[in-house]
């Protein structure tokens, strides 16, 4: 195990990424260690990209957390995105902590944590320009506009200085909420001093601002003018500010509006229960008051905007929801980003609707989804104001990185003090011997899948991907295990090899090869069952190779009677 470098005395500041810096849209998770305290910035988790075949999701190696839980003080949240919360219910039943985040975004977790049965975990409510000690650290929660309600950064002093972790943000004039970034908590910040500036890295390529969200009500209310028929927007679950500007121009245009989805219903009830969503009692009906409605009263809202297989308006799209079924007239809105890796699925899906008869409105057509991270002139403010001696890119690829990075040195941050970190890299800092590299600590991802944690590594889903490309071949063979002699077999299965019932010359071709090779052996071969298989993996695939230049996983399965 590769481990940090430990030091005469302990009381350094340690800052190390376990998640976060290698990837976009998912595992955000920071330690912040000092002598014997340790917390932890965000715990989320990454949805499976496509050579990931069986995974439902996959979280951060926290090992370096559990390791070193009894120095534990809090877990800290930014927001309530999946990628920074998705991992907390696995992390919990390791380790125990209190959790701070702002009210929104606990009740997200907190719906979050019941479905794994630890509802009884210790949580705080704090809100912005909140103070909260927690060891060696004094953690103050900062106002940022993003894509969801109640996005925090944080400001938190150490022995060693402050450290300001920015969380994912934007620079938006016109938030739906009226709640503006806290420019001058950020503005004191850079006053005082600031040691080390952790920044959002997500839309380091794009020039500019990023647009307000509010642009995207304006997109809103020149579809819903045109729409003749049913209205059904699609976006991610949490995205708060965009079902709360959906209904308000429904309410405008005296359209009634149905949230369809267990994930929208439950964030909807909790964001409405919190005071942060607003809908008139009259205006949300239930799915089963669908079918009352004239097409032009009703606007649905749902998830599914990724393609996800499950989602509801996969299920709509392929016509297998039970009460939602396109018809001609119909006007769809796909209103989130296509995440990296989804465009395939999200393809699928929008030909499907077309081809159904909807109207499909998407982000490659129309304005209907801004982005909740900052462009370069935003990242460029943010360094300005903060002003940090030093300066660690973080949320985001290896290119999002290295393009902030260069951005912070032509702000006027000096190019030794910039640090691209990978995950479980330590980045430390002492008054007296200023910062450095200090080693690595484990890192990397942990695959779910079902009610599995970590049970799936990499050599698995090299099965896996071996099975999807070239399929298998099973051979059933009984061996009269005093003789050596075939009692019965050798019988060959295809499954995603061949269909065995267009090609039976080859099975039976196959078939009489094993044969031969078998009677060939020596006694001492087939007799045993270990060497007997791999004899038959290695000449069948030789054989299928030669014969037709492919390479199905082999699987002998012999009896001994």
């Amino acid at each position: 195990m590769t481990e940090k470098e430990t030091t005469a005395n302990g009381n350094r500041l340690s800052v190390i990424p376990l998640g976060g810096v290698e990837e976009v849209g998912g595992l955000n998770m920071t330690v912040l260690e000092y002598g014997d305290d340790l917390i932890i910035v965000d715990a989320g988790l990454m949805f499976p990209e496509e050579d990931m075949l069986g995974v439902d999701f996959v979280i951060p190696d926290f090992s370096y957390v559990v390791e070193n839980k009894h120095k534990l003080r809090g877990i800290i949240i930014t927001h309530g995105h999946e990628d920074h919360t998705g991992a907390l219910p696995f992390l919990l039943k390791v380790v125990q902590a209190p959790i701070y985040a702002s009210p929104l975004t606990l009740g997200l977790i907190r719906d979050k944590l019941s479905e794994h049965g630890l509802e009884k975990s210790e949580m705080h409510a704090v809100r912005p320009r909140d103070v909260v000690e927690l060891g060696a650290f004094q953690v103050e929660f900062v106002r940022v506009t993003h894509s969801i309600v109640d996005g925090v950064a944080l400001g938190i002093m150490t022995p060693e200085g402050r450290v300001v972790h920015t969380g994912d943000f934007k620079i938006d004039p016109t938030p739906v909420d009226g709640e503006l970034l806290d420019f001058r908590k950020f503005a004191e910040y850079g006053e005082k001093g600031t040691l080390l500036l952790l920044s959002d890295s997500t839309n380091a390529e794009k020039g500019g601002f990023t647009f307000s969200e509010k642009e995207v009500r304006r997109a809103f209310e020149d579809i819903f003018a045109k729409a003749k028929g049913r209205i059904i927007i699609s976006t991610f679950s949490s995205n708060i500010h965009r079902i709360q500007q959906a209904i308000d121009v429904a309410v405008m245009f005296g359209r009634k509006v149905i949230l369809c989805g267990k994930s929208i219903v439950s964030n909807a009830q909790i964001a409405l229960d919190l005071g942060y969503l607003r809908i008139p009692r009259e205006t949300w009906l239930k799915i089963e008051d669908l079918k009352k409605l004239r097409d032009e009263e009703a606007v649905i809202i749902t998830t599914g905007s990724q393609g996800e297989p499950m989602s509801v308006l996969t299920r709509i799209a392929t016509d297998e929801h039970k009460h939602i079924h396109i018809k001609e007239g119909d006007t769809v809105i796909l209103s989130a980003k296509m995440i990296p890796g989804n465009e395939r699925s999200i393809g699928r899906i929008i030909n499907h609707l077309f081809r159904r008869g909807a109207n499909v409105i998407y982000e490659k057509v129309s304005e209907i989804h801004v982005s909740g991270h900052a462009s370069k002139e935003e990242l460029k403010l943010m360094l300005n104001l903060v002003r940090p001696k030093y300066f660690v890119p973080v949320h985001g690829e290896f290119r999002h990185l290295a393009i902030h990075a260069k951005l912070a040195v032509k702000q006027g941050i000096d190019r030794e003090n910039v640090f691209i970190l990978g995950n479980g890299d330590v980045l430390e800092f002492s008054g007296a011997e200023g910062v450095r590299r200090a080693g690595k600590v484990d890192s990397g991802r942990v695959f779910i899948d079902g009610k599995g944690i970590g049970d799936v590594e990499e050599m698995v889903l090299r099965d896996r991907m071996k099975l999807a490309h070239d399929g298998v071949v099973i051979v059933l063979l009984a061996i009269e295990k005093l003789s050596g002699n075939i009692v019965s077999g050798p019988d060959v299965v295809s499954r995603g090899f061949i269909f065995e019932d267009a090609s039976p010359e080859f099975i039976n071709d196959a078939r009489e090869f094993l044969s031969n090779m078998i009677s060939e052996l020596d006694k001492e071969i087939k007799s045993d069952s270990s060497l007997l298989q791999a004899k038959i993996r290695s000449s069948l695939k030789k054989y299928l190779r030669n014969q037709m230049d492919r390479r199905p996983l082999i699987m002998p399965i012999i009896t001994e009677v």
